[in-house]
């Protein structure tokens, strides 16, 4: 009796032995079958969004700190407050004052600029099409002392040309053209300003008037470079068009009124009577043509701001933005000399000291073996965006030869196991200079899974030993 029982014993542990052996194979096959694990669900995708977001806050900011320390240089900046990024990624390499509220002065119109730029954009309106002049536009009707391109009564005039106005002459009147052209009053217009200032986050930005004549304009040089950033990046033509065009003539003989002569123009309150045409301006803006690389981007003065300048300048494939606000000088001729000093000095030490690097990372999603888990394979993304890195000058005898001792690393797990947290760090990705780390880039759960049943569980324990015996 005794040995019936104990072969039907042995027979029932030979056939869950065998079962537990077959399900094993089914499943190490089922792993060799499996190469890419599915799709997220728009839901999945949502709160792996906001979980990064809320987990990596500053890396989804437009300006944020370098990834490495550096040691912070000592420049002779003259201007009150300062700062230098990196376009292509945000980093801030140097910072002086950067959050003193300061008045714009005519940086204000960048924010013109770029509201006009956005409904070009959107067809509402195009380049090439005549813009009436309102009476609040002419320049006999701007305020002592404005910059000017001279609008008149009855002068034909592109939304083309009032755009080199602004950005060339600084004029007031082109920005007052500007405003009643998009939004029918200075005060909608400027509403228009600020909501833009509001949805990027520049809380220290807020606008009374579109030409920056104002005191009350406010902003800080922190707040000017990341609203630049984001400007050049969405409009990067407008440097090209517009910015780093060295000077403008206006109004020539197709500007004027009919009936007007092209060899004088009545202007009146507190103007010359009769102004010659058409009169030819230069930019504004000192260092075109003198800064290499140079190619924008707006002046700005008044009394109560000093003298102000957003500086951009491009060489191979780096491109640098510096803001500078209350700069010292008793007059234009001091101020600019002063743009000019601090200018050259930040953008001189970034080229010397930083160049971008273009980032590849070939292999996106990630695929990670998952065992004891409720799917075979888990992938892992980077849990931010890192396109570019800056890279400073650390080895070598050249950036060039500085630049080719880059190194990009993907870390990865041999597996993973059991349950898994979307979002949860799993692998990373470093980049580094000989032993100098620049940046860690975590490599993160894109999806939870839940912990496979018992069976499994034996089961993927053998297979995990097998799979790292054959690695």
């Amino acid at each position: 009796m005794k040995s019936k029982k104990l072969r039907v014993s042995l027979a029932v542990a030979a056939l869950l032995i065998f079962s537990f052996v077959v399900f094993t194979g089914v499943r190490a096959a089922s792993f060799k079958k499996t190469q890419d694990a599915s799709a997220l669900s728009a839901e999945e995708a949502f709160e792996l969004t906001q979980f990064l977001l809320s987990e990596y806050p500053e890396e989804y900011q437009t300006l944020k700190k370098l990834p490495y320390n550096i040691t912070q240089p000592n420049l002779d900046v003259w201007a009150k407050a300062a700062i230098l990024v990196d376009v292509s990624n945000g980093s801030v390499i140097y910072e002086k004052n950067a959050d003193e509220i300061i008045p714009p002065a005519s940086m204000t119109k960048l924010f013109s600029m770029y509201v006009v730029e956005e409904e070009i954009a959107s067809g509402r309106f195009s380049y090439d099409q005549e813009i009436p002049l309102p009476p609040e536009s002419w320049a006999c009707n701007m305020p002592p002392h404005s910059s000017l391109m001279f609008l008149g009564k009855g002068q034909r005039v592109t939304m083309e040309e009032l755009l080199l106005g602004l950005s060339i002459c600084s004029g007031n009147d082109a920005a007052y053209a500007l405003a009643y052209t998009v939004s029918g009053t200075m005060e909608a217009f400027v509403e228009r300003m600020n909501l833009v200032a509001a949805d990027l986050g520049l809380t220290n930005t807020h606008f009374v008037e579109s030409s920056g004549y104002s005191e009350l304009n406010q902003t800080t040089a922190r707040e000017m470079a990341e609203f630049a950033t984001i400007y050049l990046r969405r409009h990067p033509d407008s440097l090209r068009r517009f910015h780093s065009v060295l000077s403008f003539t206006y109004p020539k003989a197709k500007n004027l009124a009919p009936g007007d002569k092209p060899a004088s123009q009545d202007f009146t309150q507190g103007l010359p009577a009769k102004i010659t045409m058409p009169i030819t301006q230069e930019n504004t803006n000192p260092l075109l043509g003198k800064l290499d690389g140079c190619d924008g981007l707006k002046t700005g003065y008044i009394d109560e701001s000093g003298y102000n300048l957003s500086l951009t300048a491009v060489r191979g494939e780096t491109r640098f933005l510096s803001v500078t606000m209350g700069g010292p000088g008793n007059n234009a001729r001091e101020g600019q000399a002063g743009r000019v000093h601090d200018g050259t000095e930040l953008m001189e030490w970034a080229f010397a000291n930083f160049a971008d690097s273009s980032l590849e990372l070939k292999v996106h999603p990630y695929l990670v073996r998952s065992f004891n888990a409720s799917q075979k394979m888990l992938r892992l993304v980077p849990a931010f965006t890192a396109r570019t890195i800056t890279v400073p000058y650390v080895t070598g005898t050249s950036m060039a030869e500085n630049l080719d001792s880059l190194r990009v690393e993907v870390h990865l797990p041999d597996y993973c196991w059991g349950q898994i947290e979307q979002g949860q760090p799993y692998g990373k990705i470093t980049i580094s200079i000989n032993d100098y780390l620049l940046q860690e880039i975590p490599l993160v759960a894109d999806r939870s899974l839940k912990k496979a049943r018992i069976l499994s569980t034996a089961s993927d324990y053998i297979l995990s030993r097998i799979f790292i015996m054959h690695k």
